[in-house]
């Protein structure tokens, strides 16, 4: 059975993409059919999987506002992608005044779910219609943050949202973890952080943490994902265990 998991949170720079992709390659290194779906207008996660987003004709965008098939905007690279660009700024206010708004991305998953054992959908770092989207398509949350005091009110908020989520679209809902990103362990304040948004929130923290290094950037410059960049480095490492902390937490 397919598993469809979102990656949230509306705080900005948490590694949130490269978590993404990331987790994807590391599902599709041991075979698992993976399809990546980019939310986010700034087109994240399809530049890191070397597509430009700005060279694209169809996108997500025509997916949610047009109904274009979403098989027809696949992309295959290390896994296949559903892209994104800028022109899916404009989806918020045209999805706002549509009947149902809130299944949109559920509604044109149905297609292609026969065709994948995971679905991995890179939510924009906002609360909007697009995130709300996300949520509602998928069945698991994972939440990356950094180990920083400004990361509870942000994962607190989420808990909220997804609360509102449960209620009012998708009650099956289900937060697999956090997953702690440009983690630096030799700090007290990282390691307190960690335990105490863990405990606060009743939420899993996904081990290992994943540590901060340069090769997530120069990853991301070449298109690819750290797995298969660096593939011994240990960034590339913790994903791989991340990944496998994920499947092993199948409902």
């Amino acid at each position: 059975m397919v598993r469809i998991i979102a990656f949230a949170n509306q705080k900005g720079g948490v590694a949130k993409t490269t978590t993404t992709v990331s987790i994807a390659a590391a599902l599709g290194e041991r075979g698992r059919r993976v399809l990546a779906i980019d939310l986010d207008p700034q087109g994240a996660l399809t530049y890191s999987l070397g597509v430009d987003p700005d060279a694209l004709d169809e996108t997500i965008n025509d997916v949610l506002i047009r109904r274009l098939p979403m098989q027809k905007v696949i992309q295959t690279r290390e896994v296949d992608l559903v892209p994104a660009n800028i022109d899916l700024a404009g989806a918020e206010a045209v999805l706002l005044a549509k009947t149902g708004r809130e299944y949109a991305l559920e509604r044109a998953l149905r297609e292609v779910l026969p065709m994948y054992d995971y679905v991995l959908i890179d939510c924009p770092p906002s609360l909007g219609i697009l995130t709300i989207n996300g949520l509602t398509a998928a069945q698991e949350v994972v939440i990356p943050l950094l180990a920083e005091a400004l990361s509870h009110r942000a994962v607190g908020q989420l808990i909220e949202t997804l609360g509102d989520i449960r209620h009012f679209t998708n009650p099956d809902l289900e937060v697999i973890g956090l997953v702690a990103t440009m983690y630096d362990g030799r700090t007290r304040h990282a390691r307190g952080v960690l335990a105490d948004i863990g405990s606060r929130y009743g939420v899993p923290m996904l081990e290992p943490p994943v540590r901060k290094s340069i090769r997530f950037a120069e990853a991301t410059q070449a298109g690819r994902s750290i797995v298969s960049f660096a593939p011994s480095h240990p960034g590339a490492e913790a994903y791989r265990e991340l990944a496998t902390v994920i499947e092993k937490a199948s409902p």
